[in-house]
């Protein structure tokens, strides 16, 4: 088996690959993770886990590296990390009682041959007061996630149902992510 490599500094992906029973190493990316404008939703998280899986494995021989990507797109519009508090507030008042996707594009790598997919999932929000938005802004948990909220921590209060794989909502769709490295073996 290859040495499989993370291109990722997400503890989340790092934690979910550990739980699956993953042996794997970390080496985070540098690459520029810009889109073309006019990218579909899918086609953007696959793009940008594809940048970091090809920056990680120049540098890497024949390992096998994972890139992922996470985003949140709700209207046709991808919802990132927040620029700022403002921008959290703001971006959870655009998800407040509605229905969005939560779209992981992973990419695996070897050097020689390289593998892509994009798993989506859906969330819908309750209907959101300002004062619980501003309570979960002053977490600061929102601050490092894509579309502004962790499922997997406080953020867990404001969402009303899923639809599909909780793990990709997460950050990283962990089993088809397995059954693709096991494609490298």
């Amino acid at each position: 088996m290859k040495k499989i490599i993370l291109a990722s500094a997400s503890p989340r992906r790092k934690e979910l690959l550990t739980t699956a029973g993953v042996e794997f190493e970390v080496l985070v990316s540098d690459a520029d993770e810009t889109v073309p404008d006019g990218t579909l939703p899918a086609d953007a998280a696959m793009l940008t886990a594809e940048k970091k899986a090809l920056a990680v494995a120049e540098k890497c021989g024949d390992a096998l590296v994972i890139g992922a990507d996470t985003i949140v797109v709700l209207d046709g519009r991808i919802l990132g990390k927040p620029k700022d508090e403002a921008d959290a507030k703001a971006m959870l008042r655009f998800l407040s009682g509605k229905e969005h996707k939560v779209i992981t594009g992973v990419c695996l790598t070897d050097g020689v041959e390289t593998k892509k997919f994009a798993q989506v999932s859906k969330v819908r929000f309750y209907d959101l007061t300002d004062e619980e938005i501003a309570a979960y802004v002053a977490t600061k948990e929102p601050m490092d996630k894509a579309g502004s909220y962790g499922i997997q921590g406080k953020g867990c209060v404001l969402v009303e149902s899923i639809e599909g794989d909780y793990f990709n909502i997460v950050g990283l769709p962990v089993a088809a992510t397995v059954r693709a490295i096991k494609d490298f073996e």
